[in-house]
């Protein structure tokens, strides 16, 4: 027979969990961008835990949405097994179908989507509140479990977050410090200007301050360089300066023989991007194309 106790924690269970499918469906105008959409959009592959302690710039922009998608589930540990005298190893799994069932349905009404990801943070908030309700209802004293149940919240989501910031900082690429493309070796003769003349490119002055590339007329030049399957970040400038005998250029750039950018318009651009797993790249420059201050950064591992 269910105490008032059992019927109270009942009913703040049921507000709550109706709270929380309101907010999940129907939150942050769910609806709205459900109009017109006829795509599934799920995620099966999960990533590293994704939580962090949020900055004062995430607080101040609302930033946290992980950190929700992790403290709001953390009730759910601390009513059910007030309710249902349950192990973690039977809670947990039951709690994680139920919410792969939600996820499922997020998805296939269009109002979310299916989020490995979401899942499991959800399923930790959901262990933390379990945990420390498990540690504090020890206590005979009401204000005692309460005191110690919320000492306990707090210290671990600490260390689950904490863990988490070092999980994804171990494994995630930083980039390393800026290198000048022309302390690699090339299988080129280019030769690199080391003059660094300034030069104008729409009128507008150009001074390179680290090296400069370039061809005239019908010459073709091609620059090759090993990177030995690194993560990079290729940063450049190219243009056609006002005073070639024609505006006829181009810059292609191609990773292990295929091309990821091209450059052909008059106008100065600047450009920085990504490439992942560099064995060889590949610069070809046409015409009076010019390129200048190229450098690159190394992505890798703080540990490395």
């Amino acid at each position: 027979m269910r105490t008032k106790q059992d019927k109270l924690i009942i009913t703040i269970l049921i507000i709550y969990t109706a709270l929380i499918l309101y907010f999940l469906f129907f939150g942050v105008g769910r609806p709205g961008a459900a109009v017109g959409n006829n795509e599934y959009r799920f995620n099966l592959i999960p990533d590293l835990i994704q939580l962090r302690f949020p900055t004062l710039s995430d607080l101040k922009n609302f930033r946290v949405f992980d950190l929700g998608n992790f403290a709001g589930f953390i009730p759910f540990g601390l009513l059910i097994p007030r309710l249902y005298r349950c192990k973690f190893i039977r809670f947990i799994p039951l709690f994680f179908l139920s919410i792969l069932i939600i996820e499922t349905l997020q998805m296939l009404t269009y109002l979310g989507s299916f989020d490995i990801n979401d899942a499991i943070v959800n399923s930790l908030g959901a262990s933390v509140g379990f945990c420390a309700y498990k540690i504090g209802f020890r206590f005979k004293s009401i204000w005692k479990e309460l005191v110690v149940t919320a000492i306990s919240i707090v210290v671990l989501s600490t260390a689950i977050i904490g863990f988490s910031e070092l999980l994804n900082k171990s494994f995630t690429k930083i980039e390393g410090p800026v290198i000048a493309l022309n302390e690699l070796e090339s299988n080129s003769n280019l030769p690199v200007d080391k003059n660094l003349q300034s030069f104008e490119i729409g009128d507008e002055k150009i001074e390179p301050k680290i090296n400069v590339y370039g061809s005239e007329g019908d010459n073709v030049e091609v620059l090759t360089y090993d990177f030995d399957g690194k993560d990079i970040v290729l940063s450049l400038n190219y243009g056609i300066p006002d005073n070639a005998s024609d505006y006829d250029g181009k810059v292609v750039i191609s990773v292990d023989g295929e091309e990821v950018e091209t450059y052909f318009n008059k106008d100065h651009a600047s450009s920085e991007f990504n490439i992942d797993k560099v064995n060889e790249l590949t610069i070809t420059i046409e015409g009076n194309a010019k390129l200048w201050d190229v450098t690159f950064k190394e992505m890798k591992y703080w540990w490395n």
